[in-house]
């Protein structure tokens, strides 16, 4: 991440103990009074798919069809996908905001029961994709001192958060799975039981 174009925006490339993690960290801490300039967001996009529920195991000898109750957390988080504290979150939060006229979403949580079909000898699954959508602005600090020799440091900073279903016509997705279960699966948790199961 590099900073802004500024008079006195200076590089952290320099020889100093500035970096952005310190950066964050005095946003964070209050040290450094902190504004988040011209956000630009970009159009919704479907995240990464993942699993949200626990595994379903067909040891019987028949096809079974269970609901899978599940739940899913997805916060923001930053391009290298690290976790953004909630104060940093706050900052970039109120401009995009103000400058969009809609909430920025830091953190959503669906819970719901999806049907999951098994055949025998296989194990099922739920998978969740989110919504979700950039923002892109810079971070800008300001010292009542100078730090590192500095009034100001400009850091350019993407952070990746939820979006609501449906935003630029794009929605979350829920997928149900499944493979045959392994050698080792088979043998450590049908060996004892002819059941369809559901294993967390």
């Amino acid at each position: 991440m590099l900073p802004a174009a500024a008079d006195d925006a200076p590089t952290f490339n320099q020889i100093s103990w500035m970096t952005p993690h310190t950066l964050l960290a005095d946003c964070d801490s209050g040290v450094g009074k902190c504004t988040f300039n011209d956000p630009q967001v970009s159009l919704a996009y479907l995240g990464d798919f993942h699993t949200v529920s626990g595994m379903l195991y067909n040891c019987s000898s028949s096809p079974a069809t269970q609901g899978i109750s599940w739940a899913d957390t997805v916060g923001a988080q930053d391009a290298a996908g690290g976790t953004i504290s909630t104060s940093v979150l706050s900052i970039i939060g109120i401009r995009v905001e103000a400058a969009y006229s809609h909430v920025w979403l830091t953190e959503h949580t669906e819970t719901s029961t999806t049907n999951v079909t098994v055949q025998p000898g296989e194990v099922g699954w739920v998978e969740r994709a989110q919504v979700m959508q950039d923002v892109t602005g810079t971070l800008q600090t300001h010292y009542d001192e100078p730090r590192y020799g500095h009034y100001y440091w400009f850091l350019t900073e993407t952070a990746s958060a939820p979006a609501p279903n449906g935003t630029d016509d794009t929605y979350n997705g829920v997928v149900a799975h499944s493979r045959a279960m392994t050698d080792e699966e088979r043998a450590a948790l049908c060996s004892s039981r002819t059941d369809v199961f559901l294993h967390s």
